[in-house]
């Protein structure tokens, strides 16, 4: 009982002295702070008091003058975050987004209003040269790839390339960009002249932003999944010059910072065949062996090669992606120790 009056006396004395002589609220509390707490504008005695709701501020005499105290001191602290600290953090978000907007459409030197195109070699280091290409991409869009296919049971070596009037829309990428452009959207409706009401509109903005930056992130991490019918009938197929054999098919897609390119052999099942013909599900990489029905034909998957190249502004985009929802988190959590501490008010 007299070690916890003595902190209760010894916290009395740092606010009021700190209130007295006309400091910041900030400063009185800050110097006797954690680091976590700190940042919020908490003393260790406040954090021991979120620490142990049972002894919450809540229970204190109102008509004390410590509680008198330490309510406006927490008012102004939270008032503080809500009119400085917050909009800071809403500006670090709006540049790092338009950064990570930027590599979505770097231009060409010299050409501000083109596209920059760039081309990637393509390589693995288990297909064997089976497959060798040279992939052009500016922006979302893949202008032309330069493929040659070693065929499995011969020598034989297929060369197909896009067609002049053809291009191939990256859509994982596109949707990222849409997803980056939103988040940025949600920050400029609040700008700075804009006053936040409660911690929980606050909340309500970082979630809004936090989800579209983590569709974004998912669309560049997690590929599309396809059953080998839907590859089969797609556009990509009739995009190549020579066209594309029947018993080849090709796939293109993001895998984190990386443009894969994966490449199907087949062959057609006899109709009479007694091989347990089972249809393979959706995937984003099919194996050796799965089997599907096109056009009353049957077929499986002979050989898959994939060959792959990193793209290397996807990497710096996926970076950006961290930071911004670290900012985010980081911004929630400060809310966070006002509202289990002023358990009283609601945030």
């Amino acid at each position: 009982m007299q070690q916890a009056e003595a902190k209760e006396k010894k916290h009395r004395l740092c606010v009021t002295t700190a209130h007295s002589e006309g400091n910041t609220a900030s400063k009185g509390h800050r110097e006797t702070a954690s680091p976590r707490a700190r940042e919020a504008g908490v003393c260790l005695w406040c954090q021991d008091k979120m620490l142990n709701p049972q002894r919450s501020l809540s229970e204190l005499p109102k008509t004390s003058t410590a509680s008198q105290v330490e309510r406006v001191v927490l008012e102004e602290e939270f008032n503080w975050l809500l009119k400085e600290e917050v909009h800071a953090v809403l500006k670090q978000l709006q540049d790092v987004l338009k950064e990570a907007s930027r590599r979505f459409s770097m231009p060409t030197p010299g050409f501000e209003n083109q596209l920059k195109q760039e081309n990637f070699i393509l390589g693995s280091s288990t297909s064997m040269d089976q497959v060798k290409g040279v992939l052009t991409l500016q922006g979302e869009v893949l202008t032309q790839a330069d493929i040659n296919l070693k065929v499995a049971k011969s020598s034989q070596v297929l060369h197909f390339q896009f067609r002049e009037d053809k291009q191939w829309k990256l859509q994982q990428i596109q949707d990222a960009r849409n997803h980056v452009n939103q988040a940025l959207q949600l920050l400029s409706s609040r700008d700075e002249s804009y006053h936040f009401k409660s911690g929980a509109e606050v909340n309500k903005l970082m979630d809004g932003v936090m989800l579209q930056l983590t569709r974004a992130r998912n669309r560049l991490t997690t590929p599309a999944s396809m059953t080998l019918p839907e590859l089969a009938a797609s556009g990509l197929m009739k995009m190549f010059s020579p066209p594309i054999p029947g018993d080849v098919m090709v796939n293109f897609y993001i895998n984190l910072s990386k443009l894969c390119l994966t490449v199907y052999q087949l062959h057609v099942l006899p109709a009479n065949t007694t091989k347990n013909f089972k249809p393979a599900g959706s995937s984003v990489l099919h194996s050796p062996g799965a089997m599907f029905e096109l056009n009353n034909n049957r077929f499986e998957v002979s050989h898959v090669h994939k060959v792959e190249c990193v793209v290397p502004w996807l990497s710096d985009t996926l970076v950006f992606f961290t930071i911004s929802l670290q900012l985010c988190q980081q911004l929630k959590d400060k809310i966070s120790v006002f509202s289990s501490f002023w358990n009283y008010r609601p945030f």
